[in-house]
C-alpha cells in the first residue's frame, strides 16, 4: 500500500462514521497543523539562511554584500522556478483568490511547498519582501488538496482552504485573531457564524505550533506603553489620512513598477539580473531596505531610528535628528520601489511586512515631525505601531485585520482605539480612489474578481454545456405544414427548432404563430416550415460565459434560446434550468 494512503485510511473512517460537520472540526485541526508547521518550517528556513550569511562568515560587515546577496536571491529563485516548476508559481494572495472564483478552490499541489522554497531563498537573501503572502499560498494549497483528496465539496473545500490561510497568517504573527479576521474579509466574503468554528480552531493550532516549536513571543514589544490620550485623537486622524494617501501611491506604483516589467515576461534570467541590479543599487542607498525589515520597525517601534543610519553613506554627516527624519521618510517612499522589483525580477514575497514598514515610518516620520516643530509631544512608538495599521488597512482593504494583527504581534490593546481610528480613516480615504486592494485590483481589471460577487461567482461555476435542452423536436425546412402539424400532436412543447440536413439551425417556430393555420388542411401539403420560421431573438454559443447568456436572455427578453457550436445546432437553454441550477449551487456554495 502507497505510503500517503496507509495516512488517508483512518480519516476515511472517520468521514463514513461521523457528522460532515465533526468531519469538518478534525479537518480544520489538521490542516491548522500542517499550514502552522509549514510557517515554522519557512521561518526557520529564512533565519539559518540569513544568519549563515549574516554571521556565519561575517560577510553582510561589509556592505558591498547588502547589494550582491539580493541579486543572487533572485537568480537563484528564477533558476528553481523555471527548472522545478516550469515557470509558473502564481504568486500572492490574488493568485488564492482566483483560485477560488475561477478554478472551484483547486489550488495546484506543487504550492504546497514551491512557495517555502522560492520565498525562503529570496527573503534569506536579502530580497525586499515579505514571507506572509507566500504562506497565505501554502496554507490555502494545503486546505485545498486537503478538501480534495477527501472529494469534499466546493464549499467545505473553500472553507479548508480559508483555513489554510488563516493558520498561515496566525503561525507567522503568533496571531490567531488576525489570522481567522484575514480569512474572512479577503477569502470568505459571504459567511455564517458557524464557519468562523473551523477557522478559529485552525488558527489556534497553527499559532501553538509556532509557539510550541519556536518558542516565539510577541514580534514587537514596548516595554512600557504610552496610554491613549483623548487629546491625541486629532492627531490619530491626521495619521489615518495620511496613511490613506501612502496606501493609494503604494498600490498604484506597484502596479507602475509592475508594468515596467511586463514586456520582459519572457526573458526571465535578463529581467532577474536587471532587477536585481535596481535593487542593489536601492540597498546600496537605503540599507535599511535589505530584507523583510521587521529589524527596521522594531528601530522605529523603540525610537532608535538613528541607528538606521549605521551602514548608510549618511552616516558621514552624523545623527541630526531632522537628517534622520528625512531618511525615515525616505524609505517610506522608496519601500515599495525595492519591495515591487524584487517580485517583479523574479522573486517570490509579499507586500504584507513591507506594508508594516511603510506604516512604521510613517507613523515615525508623522508624530516625530509634530514633536521636533514642538506642535504638541506625540509618543512616537505608539505612533508608529498605529502607522502600520493604517497601511496595512489601505493596501490590503482589510481594516480589522490590520487592527487585530498590530494589537496582536505588539501586545498593544492599550492601543485599541487609535487603531481603529487610524485604520478606519484610511480605508475610507483609499476606499474613494482604489475602489479594490492591491491583490485583486488586476482581477477586477480583468472581471476575474469573483469571490465579492455572489451572484457572477455562481454564474461563473455554471457551465453552458450541463444545461442544454435537446428533448426540442427539430423540424425540416422542407417539412409539410402536415408534417409539423403531425410534430406538434406528440410534443409537450411550444417550439421547433428548424434544422438543415447539415444540422445548422435555419429557424425557429412558435406554436402560437402556426396556430390559426395548423387547423387548415387544404393547406398541409402546401405550405412547408420554411415559409413559417421566423429568426430567434439571439443566439447562444456554446463556450458563451454564463454572464453573457444572461446578458442575452435580458435583451431579447425570450424564455428560450438555441446554442450552437460552430453554426451547428445542439439544443435550447432556457431560463427556467438556468434559475433551478442557480437555486442549487447557492445553496452548495454558501460556506456554513
Amino acid at each position: 500500500m502507497p505510503y500517503y494512503k496507509k495516512y488517508k485510511i483512518p480519516l476515511i473512517w472517520l468521514r463514513r462514521h461521523t457528522s460532515s460537520r465533526d468531519f469538518m472540526l478534525i479537518s480544520s485541526a489538521i490542516v491548522g497543523s500542517l499550514a502552522g508547521l509549514s510557517a515554522v518550517v519557512l521561518k526557520v528556513f529564512v533565519h539559518y539562511l540569513h544568519m549563515l550569511l549574516a554571521y556565519g562568515n561575517r560577510l553582510l560587515d561589509q556592505p558591498v554584500w547588502l547589494v550582491v546577496f539580493p541579486i543572487i536571491g533572485i537568480l537563484l529563485t528564477v533558476f528553481v522556478v523555471q527548472v522545478f516548476f516550469n515557470g509558473r508559481i502564481g504568486r500572492g494572495t490574488a493568485n488564492i483568490l482566483y483560485s477560488i472564483s475561477q478554478k472551484s478552490s483547486m489550488v495546484e499541489r506543487d504550492k504546497m511547498y514551491s512557495h517555502i522554497i522560492t520565498s525562503g531563498i529570496t527573503a534569506g537573501f536579502g530580497g525586499s519582501a515579505g514571507l506572509e503572502s507566500p504562506i497565505v499560498v501554502t496554507g490555502s494549497a494545503i486546505g485545498s488538496n486537503y478538501g480534495r483528496s477527501y472529494h469534499l465539496n466546493y464549499r467545505d473545500r473553500t472553507l479548508l482552504l480559508a483555513c489554510g490561510a488563516a493558520a498561515g497568517i496566525a503561525a507567522v504573527f503568533n496571531a490567531p485573531i488576525a489570522g481567522v479576521l484575514f480569512a474572512v474579509e479577503v477569502l470568505l466574503t459571504d459567511i455564517s457564524i458557524s464557519a468562523f468554528i473551523p477557522l478559529i480552531i485552525a488558527a489556534v493550532v497553527a499559532t501553538l505550533c509556532s509557539k510550541i516549536i519556536l518558542n516565539e513571543e510577541i514580534l514587537f514589544f514596548v516595554e512600557k506603553y504610552e496610554f491613549f490620550e483623548a487629546g491625541n485623537v486629532p492627531f490619530y486622524v491626521l495619521l489615518g489620512i495620511m496613511a490613506g494617501f501612502l496606501s493609494v501611491y503604494y498600490t498604484r506604483m506597484v502596479h507602475r513598477v509592475e508594468d515596467l516589467f511586463e514586456p520582459y515576461q519572457d526573458k526571465v534570467y535578463y529581467r532577474a539580473l536587471a532587477g536585481g541590479l535596481l535593487l542593489g543599487l536601492l540597498i546600496m542607498l537605503f540599507p535599511p531596505l535589505f530584507g523583510e525589515g521587521y529589524g527596521s520597525v522594531r528601530l522605529l517601534e523603540s525610537n532608535n531610528a538613528q541607528q538606521l543610519l549605521q551602514d548608510s553613506w549618511l552616516a558621514f554627516f552624523g545623527t541630526n535628528e531632522w537628517l534622520v527624519l528625512c531618511f525615515v521618510g525616505a524609505l517610506a517612499l522608496v519601500k515599495v520601489f525595492a519591495t515591487t522589483i524584487t517580485i517583479s525580477a523574479g522573486g517570490n514575497g509579499g507586500n504584507f511586512a513591507p506594508s508594516m514598514f511603510v506604516g512604521a515610518s510613517l507613523g515615525y516620520f508623522f508624530s516625530k515631525l509634530v514633536n521636533l516643530l514642538e506642535i504638541s509631544r506625540l509618543p512616537v512608538s505608539s505612533f508608529s505601531m498605529v502607522g502600520m495599521a493604517g497601511i496595512l488597512s489601505g493596501v490590503m482593504h482589510s481594516p480589522l485585520t490590520a487592527v487585530f494583527l498590530i494589537a496582536e504581534i505588539t501586545g498593544g490593546y492599550t492601543l485599541m482605539i487609535p487603531l481603529m481610528i487610524v485604520s478606519a480613516t484610511s480605508y475610507a480615504v483609499v476606499k474613494y480612489f482604489e475602489p479594490y486592494s492591491l491583490d485583486t485590483k488586476k482581477l477586477a481589471q480583468k472581471g476575474q474578481l469573483l469571490t465579492h460577487n455572489k451572484d457572477r461567482t455562481i454564474l461563473r461555476i455554471m457551465e453552458i454545456r450541463h444545461l442544454i435542452e435537446t428533448e426540442f423536436q427539430p423540424v425540416s425546412p422542407e417539412a409539410t405544414l402536415g408534417e409539423l402539424v403531425e410534430i406538434i400532436a406528440h410534443s409537450r412543447r411550444n417550439l421547433f427548432p428548424v434544422v438543415s440536413a447539415d444540422g445548422k439551425l435555419a429557424g425557429i417556430i412558435l406554436l402560437e404563430n402556426v396556430r390559426e393555420i395548423m387547423f387548415k388542411t387544404e393547406k398541409y401539403s402546401t405550405v412547408k416550415a420554411k415559409e413559417l420560421m421566423v429568426k430567434p431573438p439571439a443566439v447562444v454559443q456554446y463556450n458563451d460565459s454564463m454572464a453573457d447568456v444572461m446578458k442575452k436572455f435580458d435583451e431579447s427578453g425570450a424564455w428560450n434560446l438555441p446554442v450552437l457550436r460552430d453554426e451547428q445546432y445542439l439544443g435550447f437553454v432556457s431560463k427556467s434550468s438556468i434559475f433551478t441550477k442557480y437555486r442549487k449551487l447557492l445553496i452548495k456554495t454558501t460556506t456554513v
